[in-house]
């Protein structure tokens, strides 16, 4: 065989397979090729949105814990004025509390001393009148009664 016979079978041959894959091959690799790309594509795109939405994510959480925070620090804040409040009543009711109890122990402590003064007055008379018994049942003498005076004083 000559060379241009095997040459011209080769060169048939190679456009032979050459239309082949054209024709089976490369038309689904360029179309797999191009959807894996698409795909590729897509899930970068997705990738990036993913941390994007992350970076979302952790702004909004960062702001809901300043937030909370703020709040927390309100509702102690509250929490104090409002213990002071109730500490502040409770100072205030004692006081009022002792103030009654003070004027009721000084209520009860005058009557007490007019009762004793009533008391003392009805001893007084009654003294008085057992002096004025004992004074007309003696005889009549200035001196026998200052000295009887004196001697009841002594008494007393």
């Amino acid at each position: 065989m000559s060379i241009t016979v095997t040459l011209f079978g080769q060169i048939l041959t190679f456009m032979v397979l050459v239309g082949f894959v054209w024709k089976f091959l490369w038309g689904p690799v360029t179309q797999m090729m191009a959807t894996r790309s698409t795909r590729i594509a897509q899930g970068l795109a997705a990738a990036e949105r993913g941390k994007h939405e992350l970076e979302l994510s952790e702004q909004r959480a960062a702001e809901r814990l300043r937030e909370a925070k703020q709040d927390a620090a309100e509702i102690i804040t509250a929490a104090n004025k409002r213990a002071n409040e109730i500490i502040e009543e409770s100072k205030e009711q004692a006081r009022l509390e002792g103030q009654r109890q003070l004027e009721l122990a000084q209520a009860e402590i005058e009557q007490e001393t007019n009762r004793a003064k009533e008391h003392l007055r009805e001893q007084v008379v009654s003294l008085s009148l057992l002096m004025s018994e004992k004074i007309l049942g003696r005889e009549i003498d200035a001196s026998a009664h200052h000295n009887f005076l004196d001697q009841m004083i002594k008494e007393l």
